[in-house]
């Protein structure tokens, strides 16, 4: 008989409050005689349903030739012991695994939650399971995850790169590995990259801001080191050179997206006797400090930031963006790697995406001197 315990007992909990329960109170419909680790196989429904393996090797795989009755006794059987069919046996058989894997940046950052996302409807429609995993923007455990994956014999790889050095790629991909490049180019080596128009966006949205009367413009960006980094600042210096409006360094700060030096950037271009009116900043991360700033500032200050951000348009004034699509970098970048296993393409290529300039207030605000 299962002992029924009461909500209120005290006894049996650990130190969070949590009741525990012993293995024996438990209510199980395993097998006698399962263990972790100990799966039910083919045979062990066989032996249950009293037929041969052959006949369960038809039900599970849907073929014809058992009889409705000895098909019923057999599902019985596999719900009974929690059967799963050994997928992995079955599509190495056909020389795949089915499976994909995706290594992002962090997976933590909003940006990269519908990338990751359209990778994995992708996969879904082609009946491959994604695996994903984050560098932490280093390129050693970039490295140690790519390789990690291959080893599991996944069939190709999105990569957002962290490193600039891909070489290590080199065998995996000549032994069959398809390779796609999402959101930052490969590093040392001929690959397929999808891109969003990073200079173009950036131009664009710091020429916004010239054209509403800023002349006193601050980048506040990421890493110079990585691409989309550099390429946005690229952007906010031809927008300066073409409005003829020469850059004083203290206008310009590249670093690590950590708050505390975006925050003390932001304050330093903020003050002084010849302050900035306005901020372009280079990622989302650098946009939502940026805001907080803005907003203990006793001056309205412009601001355009590149990514979209949550709840961007209820902020007062609405935050003004140059918004990359995530979903299509992820969805162009899977489609591109079924592509290549379907043997369809050859030679890499770099495809890019263009930006969208979302104006919601704060871009357009004047200069306050």
């Amino acid at each position: 008989m299962v002992r029924r315990i009461p909500v209120n007992e005290t006894r049996g909990r650990d130190e969070t409050g949590q009741r525990i329960v012993p293995e024996t109170a438990r209510r199980t419909d395993r097998h006698a005689g399962a263990r972790y680790g100990n799966r039910p196989t083919m045979k062990d429904v066989a032996a249950r349903a009293g037929v041969g393996l052959k006949t369960v090797s038809r039900v599970v795989n849907g073929e014809p030739g058992v009889t409705p009755e000895t098909e019923r006794r057999v599902q019985e059987a596999i719900d009974a012991l929690g059967f799963r069919r050994n997928d992995s046996a079955r599509v190495l058989r056909k020389g795949r695994t089915a499976s994909i894997g995706l290594v992002l940046e962090d997976l933590a950052d909003p940006f990269y939650g519908p990338l990751s996302r359209a990778v994995e409807e992708v996969a879904r429609a082609h009946g491959a399971l994604l695996i994903n995993g984050s560098s932490a923007e280093d390129p050693d455990r970039e490295q140690e995850l790519a390789l990690a994956l291959c080893a599991r014999r996944v069939d190709g790889l999105v990569v957002i790169p962290a490193g600039d050095d891909h070489r290590y790629l080199e065998p995996e991909i000549k032994a069959g590995v398809a390779t796609v490049f999402v959101d930052r180019p490969a590093g040392q080596i001929d690959a397929d990259v999808v891109l969003s128009d990073n200079y173009g966006g950036a131009r664009d949205g710091v020429a916004h801001l010239i054209a509403h009367g800023h002349r006193r413009i601050g980048f506040i960006g990421d890493m110079p080191r990585i691409h989309t980094a550099a390429e946005r600042l690229r952007g906010y210096r031809a927008a300066m050179e073409d409005a003829g409006i020469p850059v004083e360094d203290a206008w310009m700060s590249l670093g690590v997206t950590d708050p505390h030096r975006v925050r003390r950037a932001a304050e330093e271009m903020l003050t002084g006797p010849d302050p900035v009116t306005a901020i372009f900043a280079g990622n989302n991360r650098v946009t939502v400090t940026v805001v907080r700033v803005l907003a203990e500032q006793s001056r309205r200050i412009a601001f355009v930031g590149f990514d979209d951000i949550e709840l961007a348009d209820l902020l007062q004034p609405g935050v003004t963006v140059v918004a990359q699509d995530a979903a299509a970098l992820g969805r162009t970048a899977a489609e591109r790697l079924f592509r290549q296993l379907d043997g369809d393409l050859i030679a890499p290529e770099r495809i890019e995406l263009p930006t969208r300039l979302i104006t919601r207030g704060s871009g357009e605000l004047p200069p306050t001197d």
